[in-house]
């Protein structure tokens, strides 16, 4: 029986199990509420994402090394992987695992996702 059962829990577990892909701000972890849009931010690399109190989504940054403030954000993929592909999210933003801060950049002619921040 216990042979059996060991056999059991050696098959792939079924794909429904597998964890659901993000594709957008809703399922995105650790985005900051309440943000006021243009006010100082701390942390341009890792969860940079916040929506305001009219649930715009904002993202902190510093154009030109300029103190970080917060922006508008482009459209957002949700959760994605760094260096992968991005084919379709050309111009998007989107944030790593970790958090770190992604934006879909071509690279000798294909689109992946890289560092959002300037670094």
């Amino acid at each position: 029986m216990a042979a059996s059962l060991a056999a059991g829990l050696m098959h792939a577990v079924p794909a429904s199990a597998q964890p659901a892909s993000c594709d957008g701000p809703g399922c995105t972890p650790n985005i900051t509420g309440g943000v006021v849009l243009g006010a100082p931010c701390a942390d341009t690399a890792y969860h940079v994402f916040g929506t305001t109190s009219w649930g715009r989504l904002v993202f902190c940054g510093s154009p030109r090394r300029y103190e970080p403030r917060y922006f508008r954000s482009p459209s957002m993929a949700g959760v994605k992987e760094f260096g992968a592909s991005c084919a379709g999210y050309e111009n998007w933003v989107a944030q790593a695992p970790d958090g770190l801060f992604l934006s879909c950049q071509s690279n000798n002619g294909a689109p992946r996702w890289d560092r959002g921040d300037d670094e």
